[in-house]
């Protein structure tokens, strides 16, 4: 909210901001419910859409039937297919590219493994700069990009996109996101997030926690990361390397050997490799479809399997029940391999629940799965890219056009 006495300008860009996001976010809206949500009149709403449609950031046109007598509103809609973003996903087992369009809407999407050999760097920028030059071809003429995002699964330097630490496959101090940049040579910045932070914002703005103004993330992919959303912005703490919730210790005392050189992590005990050893997998066996390969033995009535999800559902029921006391959310979520653990061990994480959470904190809570499944880091690195030209629309774009 603007305060008082602000100069009519800064009010002007604000609230074209203001009416982008509602837009971007929520989809094609009337100017009757845009003026309702945004407290202007409708004359202003007229002005502030006009600006907009000249820029080629949206478009207006007459609802479809709506059944009521009188003048129909104009609907604005994004113009999703000319103004876009290139949002990247890096996990530990793959790397994907997309080209996403103004109003979250994925464009185009390439997707590639990504071998477990250690450092890797030049490898991860080199397939996505390729993959990005290839939907950037294919992009229309007339279209524009406004942004770059990138997750990445470690712990991110928010200025520049260094990754900090990466333990699952040894980056310390890699310069990502301007190694990125440079490759990708389209004079754009590249914006870099913790994959399990933009995680918790990407199902928060479009996915299940949509509504909530409290609510933790929990994503597993080889490890487990996490991002909590307090009062409806997300917890990055001091240095933006907080909400390392895969490393909150759960097991002192005779706890698994973690990546990041404690034990008894969260990650070490509920994570991949926890899963997979105590279903007796070969150490050969690694990756999602090895996961998913243990839940639909259980769910067959596999014992070994079956135990194994129990077991990592204790361990992750105690993990949430103290999350839970500590941050009094009203939903926890699911993402990542973390949603077909979660799905076969339920019962034993809402037993810890039930056990280990304070009656009061644990009247409203929700669990629940991710509604944007593999895709929400990479939706959550797309949105990202967008934040710039969500609070200066006119000026960014004349930026990226000139």
């Amino acid at each position: 909210m603007l305060k008082a006495g602000r100069p009519q300008e800064e009010i002007r860009q604000h609230n074209l901001g203001t009416l982008l996001r509602h837009v971007h976010l929520g989809g094609p809206v009337s100017r009757a419910v845009l003026a309702d949500r945004m407290g202007l009149n409708r004359s202003t709403i007229m002005a502030l859409t006009a600006e907009l449609t000249s820029a080629g950031l949206v478009r207006e046109e007459l609802p479809k039937d709506t059944g009521k007598a009188g003048r129909p509103s104009l609907v604005v809609r994004p113009e999703s297919n000319r103004v876009y973003v290139l949002a990247f996903d890096v996990a530990v087992d793959r790397r994907v590219a997309a080209r996403v369009g103004l109003g979250g809407k994925v464009l185009d999407r390439r997707e590639a493994v990504r071998p477990r050999a250690g450092a890797d760097l030049d490898d991860v920028v080199g397939v996505l700069a390729g993959f990005a030059r290839q939907m950037h071809r294919e992009a229309g003429s007339d279209s524009v990009c406004v942004g770059v995002g990138a997750a990445y699964c470690g712990m991110i330097r928010p200025a520049d996109g260094m990754v900090r630490f990466g333990p699952n496959m040894g980056w310390v101090d890699q310069a990502f996101g301007a190694e990125l940049g440079l490759r990708l040579g389209l004079g754009l910045p590249v914006s870099v997030g913790n994959e399990a932070h933009l995680g918790a914002l990407a199902e928060h703005q479009r996915g299940v926690g949509i509504g909530f103004q409290n609510l933790i993330y929990l994503h597993g992919d080889v490890g487990v990361g996490g991002g909590i959303i307090v009062g409806g912005k997300l917890l990055d703490g001091d240095g933006g390397y907080g909400c390392e919730l895969g490393h909150m210790l759960v097991n002192p005392y005779n706890g698994r050997p973690c990546r990041c050189g404690s034990r008894g992590c969260l990650e070490a005990e509920v994570g991949e490799r926890a899963l997979l050893d105590a279903a007796d997998r070969s150490p050969e066996l690694i990756g999602r479809d090895a996961v998913r390969a243990v839940v639909d033995a259980a769910d067959r009535g596999d014992l070994v399997a079956r135990d194994a999800l129990h077991q990592i559902g204790d361990w992750l029921g105690i993990g949430v029940a103290t999350l839970i006391n500590l941050f009094n959310p009203g939903l926890v979520i699911f993402g990542g391999m973390l949603r077909e653990v979660y799905l076969g061990s339920a019962a034993q994480v809402r037993s810890r629940m039930e056990a280990n959470v304070l009656v009061i904190s644990r009247e409203r809570v929700r669990l629940h799965t991710s509604a944007l499944g593999d895709d929400a880091t990479l939706i959550g690195a797309a949105e990202l890219a967008f934040s710039e030209v969500l609070a200066s629309p006119l000026e960014v774009l004349a930026r990226t056009t000139s």
